[in-house]
């Protein structure tokens, strides 16, 4: 059986490592990206199973990487759970609009977010 690919985007060297941590001890296969046109070009040639994004990023910003996306066919289907500081309701909002299918503030709990990621993958 092939594991399940996450796509764990952030421009924080740290929180990618406290992330990609315990996604490998899962079995999952952890593939990183620090800025946003990167993101969308892995997103796009590795087809991952699940996106972890971050919103305040380099080059583009996570809401347009998710919007590009989540309007293609082609890559529609990808769980996206947003990870941002970015705590107003507008933010929250425009996740929901790019079509963002979960939004996570951080600080979090890692075993949380664990929990949504087995979900999303039916785990």
């Amino acid at each position: 059986m092939s594991k399940n690919k996450i796509l764990v985007v952030d421009d924080e060297v740290d929180l990618v490592e406290t992330l990609r941590f315990p996604l490998e001890i899962e079995g999952f296969d952890v593939l990183v990206s620090y800025n946003g046109e990167d993101a969308l070009n892995k997103a796009r040639k590795e087809n991952p199973d699940l996106i972890l994004l971050d919103l305040m990023l380099p080059k583009l910003d996570g809401y347009k990487v998710c919007r590009l996306l989540k309007f293609d066919e082609r890559y529609k289907h990808i769980p996206i759970l947003m990870l941002t500081a970015k705590t107003q309701q507008k933010d929250k909002l425009m996740g929901q609009e790019t079509g963002a299918d979960e939004y996570i503030t951080k600080p979090f709990e890692i075993d949380e977010l664990m929990k949504k990621i087995k979900a999303y993958l039916n785990k």
